[in-house]
């Protein structure tokens, strides 16, 4: 049934313009606040060479230190706390190979800073100038 007659029905339109218009001011607005790094790159051949292995491993002292700030060296529980106690005791575990051996510090996660900073100590006083931290990978 039509009641209208004589009026034809409109096709609906989609129209266009007011979508680019967005469009338009999107782009601009991207192009406004995008900045754009320009990265130079260097072309270089690193020279090679070959090195021989040492042929001995230098001598390590492990020290560690637990969160309430209790020394153990070698594996060996340390009961003083004082540094000159502790610096004879690095002496001692070096022993022949006191310039060259390397101070392994592994300190817990929550030891204090005066802790660490008395093993440096000792190990300055005991004449063992490499030092090294031990750490542990992170796990995800």
């Amino acid at each position: 049934m039509n009641f209208q007659r004589g009026k034809q029905r409109e096709e609906p339109e989609i129209n266009l313009i007011p979508m680019i218009d967005v469009l338009l001011v999107i782009l601009i607005f991207m192009m406004v606040t995008t900045t754009f790094s320009q990265f130079s790159e260097l072309q270089i051949n690193l020279p090679t060479a070959q090195a021989d292995k040492p042929e001995e491993k230098p001598a390590t002292v492990n020290v560690a230190v637990d969160a309430a700030g209790h020394y153990a060296v070698n594996g060996k529980a340390f009961a003083g706390k004082n540094v000159d106690g502790l610096a004879l005791e690095l002496k001692r575990a070096a022993g022949s190979a006191t310039p060259e051996a390397v101070v392994i510090i592994s300190a817990d996660a929550n030891t204090t800073h005066q802790a660490v900073i008395s093993v440096m100590e000792a190990a300055r006083q005991a004449g063992l100038s490499r030092i090294t931290f031990a750490t542990q990978a992170q796990t995800k």
